[in-house]
């Protein structure tokens, strides 16, 4: 059996992905909050999953560093200065980093890469999101992931690219942008809709997660996966096998 530490472990996600360890029969090595120690709980499991905090990435990634324990973060609302962190982490250890640990935004993502090559710069690119009312950043980091990959099928890259949200007298839309627009309420767990407008057609591909546990499997199996990785970056691309 594999052992499996959670950073973060008493929040919605935290307790679901325990939930998910124990129905498939592996180990739970145990958790931390805000204010445990990251470095004890690393020293002891196989594999280590965060959905914590940003503001908690660096200590959590300095203890799996230190402990040569293998990390899968799903923790939103990164930015450019903790994606940095996780690609030096990722020299020494095995590192999955994503925005959705579903497996089905897993293959949104793929048909999405591939849809933005395919159509070129003709066709205009929304991402439309929803989630609760309690999320505290947007877009999500599922939008941003999409978003990503439709900027890597499109040859350019999201921060040359995106548009996060409009307001007034914006303009007439700029050509090979992506666009970003963010809903927030009720107990929405994450909807996602990447739309592709061309002239007088539109292509619609999207992803509706009805319950939170469909995420704590795909984070458990990328646990699992990840546990007898070599050192390196890895997206869930990797745990589909593609």
């Amino acid at each position: 059996m594999t052992s499996i530490g959670i950073f973060g472990w008493q929040g919605r996600m935290g307790r679901a992905i325990a939930q998910e360890i124990e129905r498939v029969g592996e180990t739970l090595a145990g958790g931390v909050d805000q204010g445990g120690d990251p470095v004890e709980l690393a020293g002891r499991a196989d594999v280590l999953v965060d959905f914590s905090s940003p503001s908690a990435l660096a200590a959590n990634l300095a203890a799996a560093r230190g402990a040569g324990t293998p990390i899968v973060i799903g923790t939103t609302g990164l930015n450019d200065r903790h994606h940095a962190m996780i690609d030096e982490a990722a020299a020494e250890i095995a590192v999955l980093q994503t925005g959705n640990t579903s497996l089905g935004i897993a293959l949104l993502s793929r048909l999405v890469r591939d849809a933005a090559r395919r159509l070129g710069p003709d066709w205009d690119i929304e991402i439309v999101e929803s989630h609760h009312r309690l999320k505290v950043d947007a877009p999500s980091g599922t939008a941003l992931m999409l978003g990503d990959a439709a900027a890597e099928g499109m040859g350019t890259t999201l921060s040359d690219s995106g548009v996060i949200g409009r307001a007034g007298l914006v303009g007439a839309r700029a050509g090979g942008t992506i666009g970003f627009a963010s809903l927030r309420g009720g107990t929405i767990v994450g909807d996602h809709q990447v739309v592709f407008a061309g002239e007088g057609e539109r292509i619609e591909l999207g992803h509706r997660a009805d319950d939170r546990a469909l995420f704590a499997r795909g984070a458990v199996r990328a646990g699992l996966w990840l546990a007898s990785a070599p050192a390196g970056r890895y997206t869930m691309d990797a745990v589909l096998g593609v």
